[in-house]
């Protein structure tokens, strides 16, 4: 399966630079074709200019400044986010990305004033999140970036695709051995996916 691998951590040296080395290694060990887009590595722009919000709804004008990432979503049969949890939102430069790419005529089309998907060639979803918070404090905010990927990515791509959700709260409080726990637990599952 070709899986696009969303990373978003601006230090390679860090616990989401591992996770994203143990998601991209796991999948690849697996047999998948991984198109890893480390969204800080490549300098994604992830501002939404004046002139982008002009020509947003026209398709395929809106995607000339951004081909490459449009046709890298185009091809893939799944995906999977690695990312911190930030003020209990994605990072500026993934929901950047979303806003950017996933744009009308791409991840979605009107008809007759209906939304329609654009991506149900997309089957399967994970995502690899490190949270600061404890899972209660998350709850209690509810938790966006799990809404985000369980219903509103979800909702976006083929029908009832099953979700791999993996998530390491806490970070803020976190020891070597709640962190190799998860590395373990990452790289298990993303050889199953």
């Amino acid at each position: 399966m070709k899986v696009l691998v969303l990373h978003s951590h601006p230090v390679e040296e860090s616990f989401g630079g591992a996770l994203h080395r143990q998601t991209v290694e796991s999948l690849k060990r697996a047999g998948h074709e991984v198109d890893d887009c480390n969204l800080y590595a490549e300098g994604f722009d992830p501002v939404l200019s004046r002139h982008d919000r002009l020509i947003y709804h026209d398709y395929p004008d809106n995607t000339e400044t951004l081909k490459p990432y449009v046709e890298r979503l185009e091809r893939t049969e799944a995906l999977v986010i690695v990312t911190p949890v930030w003020n209990f939102g994605f990072p500026a430069i993934l929901k950047g990305y979303f806003d950017r790419v996933w744009l009308p005529g791409v991840s979605f089309e009107l008809v007759n004033g209906k939304v329609r998907s654009k991506l149900q060639h997309i089957r399967k979803l994970g995502a690899v999140l490190t949270y600061g918070a404890d899972p209660f404090r998350a709850f209690i905010a509810g938790n966006p970036p799990k809404k985000i990927v369980k219903r509103v990515l979800r909702a976006q791509i083929k029908p009832f695709a099953p979700v791999v959700f993996l998530a390491h709260y806490d970070m803020n409080r976190s020891t070597e051995g709640s962190r190799s726990q998860f590395l373990t637990k990452v790289g298990r599952e993303m050889e199953r996916f």
